[in-house]
C-alpha cells in the first residue's frame, strides 16, 4: 500500500544493486540493448513478500507472465535510500530493455520523472503518486473510500466502542487511509472513540519496522482498543500480531486480502476484514497495454466505483453487517458521502 533513512551513496549504487535485485530467469549482469525483454518492477521497502502493499504489485506481475507470456526482472528498495540509488535501479531497467518500467511507492516519483526522461520510448509507471512526463503513468487508488468502509465495520464489531489506527508514516497519502477511517466511524457511532498514531514522521522504515508496529498496537490494546486497523507496509504485521495474542480483538488489513495469505495464516481468525487496493490489477493493466502498443500514460485513479478498491469479506466476519457495508458503499459511490483525504 507501500512507500527513507540514509546511506552513502557515491560509488556505491551498482554494488547495491546487486544484493536487492530479485530475478525472474534473468541475471544482474545481462548486457543492456535487448527490447522488450518484460516487466521491470522495482518495489518499495520490504519487498513482495510484505504480505501487503508490494505483494499486491507482485501478483500483477505473476498474473502478467502467466496470462500474457510477459516476463519479469523485480527489484527491491532498502531503508534509507537516496534517490541517486533509486535513479539508477530504475535505469538499470530500462536499458536492460525492460518495458514498462514499474515503481512501486510514491518515492519513485522524482526518480521516475528524471529516468523517463532519458528513456522516451520506455513506458514509465508509479504507483501512489503523480509524476510528469509523456512516457509516464501515475497510478493513485481511492484509499480513502476504502477505509471509511473499514471505519464502518470498525465502528459496528467494537464492543469497547474504542478503535484504533496505525499508520506508517506521517505523509499525505497515509493521512487518506487514516481519514476516511475515522470518517467511517464516526458517521456509524458517534460516540465512538478514534485513536490515530505514526510509527514514523517521515522515515519510510515506518513501512518495515513490524517490532514497532506491535508495539504500538500493544499499547492501543491495553488502553482498551478492540479494533485495529494498520495502514503500514510489512510494519502491518507486527500489529496484526498483537492483535491476534489478546481475545476478542480484531486487526483490519490493508493493500492485500491478509486474511488470505500464507505468511499471516496463524493470524486469521483475527484479522476481521482488510482493505484491498487493487495494485495487482494496476500493474496488470498497465503491461497488457504496452504489450498492445497502447501504453497507458498520464494520472489513472483506481476508485470504490472502478473496484480499485473494496473491503473483503474473507472469513465470513463481517457477513452479519454486510447490508451496512454495502449501503454506505452505495452512498459513497452514489455520491451521497464524500470521503475525506485529509484528517
Amino acid at each position: 500500500m507501500r512507500r527513507v533513512s540514509t546511506i552513502t551513496v557515491a560509488g556505491i549504487a551498482t554494488a547495491a544493486l546487486a544484493f536487492t535485485l530479485t530475478a525472474c530467469g534473468e541475471s544482474s549482469t545481462e548486457s543492456s540493448g535487448k527490447k522488450d525483454k518484460g516487466l521491470g518492477l522495482a518495489f518499495d521497502v520490504g519487498g513482495r513478500d510484505d504480505h501487503s502493499f508490494n505483494e499486491s504489485a507482485a501478483r500483477g506481475a505473476d498474473k502478467a507472465e502467466k496470462e500474457l507470456g510477459v516476463p519479469n526482472r523485480l527489484m527491491t528498495a532498502k531503508n534509507g535510500e537516496t534517490e541517486a540509488e533509486r535513479e539508477q535501479r530504475l535505469n538499470s531497467l530500462a536499458e536492460a530493455g525492460y518495458n514498462p518500467v514499474i515503481g512501486v511507492g510514491f518515492n519513485y516519483q522524482k526518480s521516475i520523472e528524471k529516468v523517463a526522461k532519458d528513456h522516451p520510448d520506455t513506458t514509465f509507471a508509479v504507483i501512489d503518486s503523480v509524476a510528469q512526463g509523456k512516457n509516464v503513468a501515475s497510478i493513485t487508488f481511492g484509499e480513502h473510500e476504502g477505509s471509511y468502509l473499514a471505519g464502518v465495520a470498525a465502528a459496528l464489531k467494537s464492543k469497547t466502542h474504542k478503535v484504533g489506527f496505525i499508520g506508517g508514516v506521517n505523509n499525505a497519502l497515509i493521512q487518506k487511509f487514516q481519514a476516511g477511517f475515522e470518517q467511517g466511524v464516526k458517521d456509524t457511532d458517534p460516540k465512538a472513540q478514534v485513536t490515530s498514531q505514526y510509527l514514523y514522521p517521515n522515515n519510510d522504515k515506518g513501512f518495515n519496522d513490524p517490532a514497532a508496529a506491535k508495539d504500538k498496537a500493544k499499547g492501543m490494546l491495553d488502553s482498551g482498543i478492540d479494533v485495529i486497523y494498520t495502514a503500514a507496509g510489512l510494519s502491518g504485521n507486527g500489529s496484526i500480531e498483537a492483535v491476534a495474542g489478546q481475545k476478542d480483538a480484531w486487526a483490519i488489513g490493508v493493500d492485500s486480502d491478509q486474511y488470505q495469505l500464507p505468511g499471516l495464516a496463524q493470524y486469521k481468525d483475527h484479522i476481521l476484514t482488510s482493505v484491498v487496493k487493487n495494485v495487482d490489477v494496476a500493474v496488470f493493466d498497465l503491461v497488457k497495454s504496452v504489450k498492445d502498443k497502447k501504453p497507458i500514460t498520464g494520472p489513472k485513479t483506481y476508485l470504490l466505483k472502478d473496484g480499485g478498491v473494496s473491503l473483503v469479506t474473507s472469513g465470513g466476519f463481517i457477513d452479519d453487517i454486510k447490508d451496512k457495508i454495502e449501503a454506505a458503499k452505495k452512498k459513497i459511490v452514489d455520491g451521497q458521502v464524500k470521503v475525506k483525504t485529509q484528517p
